[in-house]
């Protein structure tokens, strides 16, 4: 069986090559080796080597076509992790092929969290095969999870939660962690305590559990709990994560009972979905949109974006026509004209870019967006006229003209002004009308910044230069 070469490695390295103490970088390399030689056994072996999150990052770098046959690779044992690390878009077409009876195999050791991700991607008719080879409590959790919006926290929040009662000693709890030991992660701390009616009542520290007399009672150690609604947006509840450092939070639904738990590695997922989103979204390229799609999936969800774009820019053009007379007795305006549109989008999309950041984290609103407002127009307005300033003296010594020079310094002062209000006025009013920011504003601001930029320049020559 033909072997693949491994990737050549770094002389600082020392000892034989293994590549399952590599970076991802050298995993990928490796693998795309194995896949090149259709090296099958070897693909099993490594993959079996590897975490669910790896191996589901490895079938994310590979084309479509390759997938499949990576997919097959899988152990059998880890298919049902993968899947649920898995992107939808990605997810879906390697469960096609899939019979509701290898999914129930897949799904009968996961949680309801992750049997209620590999479900989402299924009809209704193969759902309701494997929800019926589900144990009761499984099923009732995963019917809980769908009861949530895509955008709420109920819908990504464990439902699977250790919790202990109140009128109990510490020793019962104790006897009960020790017959339930797989309960208990390395990273768990506290344990959630409740009454008879399932009312949230608060933690418990495993440290007041270990060190005080074990026929005290539960309720005598209660630390309080920072709680989350259930039907709280999911970017609220991350930054309460951020903003009170914690590592997990009970989760409550309108009547204060303990309805699950959400974790700070879900936070973590969720924050980097949005930065995800906010950088495709910034760059006009649809969400869905996967690094490895097809040709013809890419470029239709880009060329949407491409028609607002030339839209946008025929309304420049529109205003550049308006100064035909200027623009044809003085050529040296059609060559300065980029620097004023350059200069004016980069100043804007430095502050869109801080303004967004800042809509994302909870960290604008109120009093503040005045205060940011005003201090955006002085940066622009200070850094209009450094700039102004040098690329005045710039074209004064390539044309010899001190009127062109003046219009141009002018211009790109007013400009960049001009853009640095634009770039927090634009998410700001997007953000009230409920718009997402990082879906158009960035079209919006180049859009401003051309006219603006145009317009003054080709205004203040018409009127210097005619």
């Amino acid at each position: 069986m033909p072997t693949a070469t491994p990737p050549e490695r770094p002389t600082t390295l020392q000892g034989d090559y293994n590549p399952l103490e590599y970076s991802a970088e050298y995993k990928l390399i490796y693998l795309q080796g194995l896949v090149a030689d259709d090296a099958y056994a070897a693909i099993t072996e490594f993959l079996a080597a590897q975490s669910k999150y790896e191996i589901a990052n490895l079938l994310e770098s590979f084309p479509a076509q390759d997938r499949e046959l990576i997919w097959a690779q899988v152990p059998e044992h880890l298919k049902g992790e993968v899947l649920a690390e898995l992107e939808y878009d990605i997810r879906q077409p390697l469960m096609e092929n899939i019979t509701p009876k290898q999914i129930s195999l897949f799904t009968q050791d996961l949680d309801a969290q992750d049997i209620s991700e590999i479900l989402d991607t299924v009809d209704d008719t193969v759902r309701s095969s494997v929800m019926a080879t589900l144990d009761e409590e499984t099923r009732i959790q995963v019917n809980k999870l769908d009861t949530y919006e895509d955008w709420e926290v109920g819908s990504y929040m464990d439902p699977d939660i250790i919790q202990v009662h109140d009128n109990i000693s510490l020793g019962q709890v104790q006897d009960w962690l020790r017959g339930n030991e797989d309960l208990l992660d390395d990273q768990s701390q506290e344990l959630l305590v409740v009454d008879n009616a399932q009312q949230l009542l608060g933690l418990l520290s495993l440290v007041d559990l270990i060190k005080h007399e074990q026929h005290e009672m539960v309720s005598s150690f209660i630390d309080p709990a920072i709680a989350i609604n259930d039907r709280m947006d999911i970017q609220e509840a991350a930054s309460i994560f951020r903003s009170e450092d914690i590592r997990f939070a009970p989760i409550i639904n309108m009547h204060n009972e303990l309805v699950g738990q959400l974790n700070a590695e879900d936070i973590m997922e969720i924050i980097q979905d949005d930065v995800d989103s906010t950088m495709k979204s910034l760059a006009g390229v649809s969400q869905d949109e996967e690094l490895f799609a097809p040709i013809l999936t890419s470029a239709k969800s880009r060329s949407v974006w491409l028609g607002i774009n030339l839209a946008t820019a025929l309304l420049a053009a529109m205003v550049i026509g308006q100064f035909e007379a200027v623009l044809a007795k003085v050529v040296a305006l059609a060559v300065l004209m980029p620097v004023v549109a350059s200069m004016g989008g980069i100043a804007g999309s430095q502050t869109l870019t801080v303004v967004i950041r800042g809509l994302a984290m909870g960290q604008i609103g109120g009093s503040n967006r005045w205060w940011l407002f005003n201090k955006e127009m002085w940066v622009g307005a200070i850094n209009g006229v450094i700039w102004a300033v040098i690329m005045g003296v710039i074209a004064q010594l390539w044309f010899q003209d001190i009127k062109i020079s003046l219009v141009i310094a002018c211009a790109i002062a007013i400009n960049m002004t001009a853009a640095n209000v634009s770039g927090i006025g634009i998410p700001l009013m997007l953000k009230r009308m409920n718009i997402d920011p990082a879906l158009s504003a960035s079209v919006i601001l180049t859009t401003v910044t051309d006219i603006v930029g145009f317009l003054s320049f080709l205004g203040l020559a018409s009127v210097l230069l005619l």
